[in-house]
């Protein structure tokens, strides 16, 4: 997933376009786990950036996206850029 998010609608207030973006984004998660998995491979992992905008962008942590959600709509930013891509990834024993 590399997406734009917008934060600003006519109708719609900022706290709702937020919640909406943050069950988007929960939903590619949930729908990129479920995949199954290539032979040797433990878990999914994902590639994270997000940034004001797309040249912006720097590399964070999964657990970091609704932190920076929350950031940008506390800035009242029109928009967010976030990258998600999905990887292999191998458990270290």
């Amino acid at each position: 997933m590399k997406k734009t998010f917008a934060l600003t609608h006519p109708k719609i207030k900022l706290a709702r376009l937020v919640e909406a973006t943050k069950y988007e984004v929960k939903k590619y998660l949930k729908r990129e786990r479920n995949k199954s998995l290539p032979e040797g491979v433990d878990f999914w992992d994902f590639d994270c950036k997000y940034g004001h905008t797309e040249q912006e962008a720097q590399v964070i942590h999964l657990s970091q996206i609704n932190k920076c959600m929350d950031e940008a709509e506390q800035q009242k930013l029109e928009s967010f850029y976030l990258e998600i891509i999905a990887k292999p990834g191998y458990r270290s024993s």
